[in-house]
């Protein structure tokens, strides 16, 4: 028991002190594997628990999946600076031609009588021409099998789109990484509470079994008492009923810590049927209470106030004569949002170790970039073309396979070719004139984009401000909280065992022992559960000032 009785300058903060720095120390030779073992107990640390926890819970590894898939979104965009190359071929039947209507001047000669006898008297004779209405005659052109095969080449000469595009290649996959370390300070949240909800669980779960090891001791003093005449059934029966309550709690400790157990494997990504040995204690993991109070600028409960428990404890101004109800409300709302901290305590808090600040600083810039580009739109765009290929045609599919180039002769010697290479190489040059206003309505989407991010800088800056103040002064009340319980432990262990001594002397009632008993389990309760408040307290702290965890990469 004296394990738990420690100096009020000691606080038990089961490894929160350590943890932003134990996990930026960690290195891959004390990371657990990534296949967990199936058979066999664990041992598990709250640095192993974090490390195995970043590297295989199921939501972790699909955010990564997310920036894989950032990281192809911007190979797509750079793809489109390469050259572009397409190969293709058709064959077609055209077992129906398309005709098409023709028209042409269609002359006719006429021979009279006259010109016939003329000529037969040996006389020239010019014969006259006439035009005849013909209406459009209908004509197929090409054969029933043609085919086709090409090559195509592109290459972008100049798109300021794309330009842009490649410069914000780099801010997306930042921002996919920055969203990774954000799920990655999430995980390590979870997993912190999780551990220390076990770790409290398990120690009052030893502490209750201690309890009634203890209870069974005088149970069974009160009733050696009670057979040898000096003491009455009443006194037996009611340490029974104690001993009764108190194994229905520790019943329910114990479902309780398997509980525990369960949800800190499913927030490592640990299967449920893997066992594991928590291998840190709150009794191995102290610091100096004292030490955390002076980095959050405040004196313990019992000294007063100041750092460092000098002076008096501030109390309420005195209200003047004169009105100053608004400058006193101001300067509640400064202290509110200071959490109390002293003048040269305020202003320390650094933005910019928020993962989400940085990501905001991220999306600016892609708003940024995003303007610039449609912006961009209004440039020419400018790319070289090339093409080269085949095409041919014959009355039958044997014949269009035959590939008869242009050396081929029949069996007349007359070329027969039935297919005919081209080739063409240019520039393409695209002016953007006129597109009903369109581009300049997405340059004004994206300018009221980048002012909305803008104001959402203030709103983060406001929101951060309060997440502090509200950890410090969780934090605060908590430390404050477990002093309390930690001296009620002290005096009702103290209570308890001179109760006992009196008892057992012969000079205490029964009932003196059983509330003592009583008080006592409540006091171990309360201490247990300030203590977890502490845990949790620090870990929201250190999230809050952005040293919870902190990815190297």
């Amino acid at each position: 028991m004296k394990m738990l009785f420690r100096s009020k300058t000691l606080l038990v903060a089961a490894l929160t002190a350590a943890v932003p720095q134990a996990l930026l120390a960690q290195t891959s030779a004390s990371a657990l594997p990534a296949a967990p073992p199936t058979t066999g107990t664990m041992p598990l640390s709250l640095q192993q628990a974090v490390n195995y926890a970043v590297q295989n819970k199921s939501s972790l590894l699909a955010t990564r999946l997310g920036e894989a898939a950032a990281a192809a979104k911007v190979g797509e965009i750079k793809s489109a600076g390469l050259p572009q190359v397409n190969v293709g071929a058709t064959v077609s039947d055209n077992f129906k031609l398309q005709k098409s209507l023709v028209s042409f001047p269609v002359q006719q000669t006429v021979l009279t009588p006259g010109k016939v006898a003329d000529a037969s008297g040996g006389q020239e004779v010019v014969l006259d021409q006439r035009r005849l209405a013909v209406p459009p005659q209908p004509f197929a052109f090409g054969l029933q099998f043609a085919g086709n095969t090409s090559a195509s080449v592109s290459q972008l000469l100049f798109d300021g789109s794309y330009l842009i595009g490649l410069k914000a290649a780099k801010v997306y996959t930042e921002l996919a990484k920055k969203q990774t370390q954000q799920a990655e300070i999430d995980v390590v949240e979870q997993v912190s509470k999780a551990y220390y909800s076990t770790l409290v669980a398990r120690s009052r779960l030893a502490l209750l079994a201690r309890n009634v090891q203890r209870l069974d001791t005088v149970l069974f003093q009160t009733n050696q008492t009670y057979k040898a005449g000096f003491a009455e059934k009443l006194d037996v029966d009611r340490l029974r009923v104690q001993r009764n309550n108190l194994v229905v709690e520790q019943q329910k400790a114990q479902r309780l810590t398997e509980l525990s157990v369960g949800l800190l494997k499913f927030q490592m990504g640990l299967p449920q049927q893997q066992g594991i040995q928590l291998t840190d204690s709150l009794d191995a993991a102290v610091v100096d209470a004292g030490a955390l109070r002076q980095r959050l600028g405040v004196a313990s409960m019992n000294t007063g106030g100041g750092v460092n428990g000098l002076g008096d404890v501030p109390t309420a101004p005195i209200p003047s004569g004169s009105d100053n109800t608004a400058a006193q409300n101001r300067l509640d709302q400064q202290n509110a949002l200071s959490g109390g901290q002293p003048i040269a305590a305020r202003g320390a808090l650094n933005y910019n170790n928020r993962i989400e600040f940085s990501t905001l600083e991220t999306q600016q810039a892609l708003a940024g970039l995003d303007l610039r580009n449609r912006q961009a739109g209004a440039y020419p765009r400018l790319v070289l073309t090339g093409a080269y290929g085949f095409t041919g045609s014959a009355k039958t599919g044997s014949e269009l396979f035959a590939f008869r180039g242009p050396d081929s002769r029949n069996s007349a010697g007359f070329a027969n070719q039935n297919w005919f290479g081209f080739g063409n190489v240019g520039l393409s040059l695209q002016v953007p004139v006129f597109d009903g206003f369109r581009r300049k309505y997405l340059v004004q989407q994206s300018r009221l984009q980048q002012q909305t991010i803008e104001k959402g800088f203030e709103t983060l800056k406001q929101s951060i401000d309060l997440q502090d103040a509200q950890s410090r002064t969780t934090l605060i009340n908590a430390l404050d909280v477990l002093d309390n319980q930690q001296a009620n432990l002290t005096l009702a262990t103290d209570v308890a065992r001179v109760t006992r001594i009196k008892f057992n002397a012969g000079v205490g009632s029964n009932l003196e022992v059983i509330t003592a008993e009583t008080d006592l389990r409540s006091a171990q309760t309360n201490y247990y559960g300030a203590i977890y408040d502490v845990l949790v307290a620090k870990v929201d702290r250190d999230k809050a000032t952005g040293e919870l965890y902190k990815n190297s990469r």
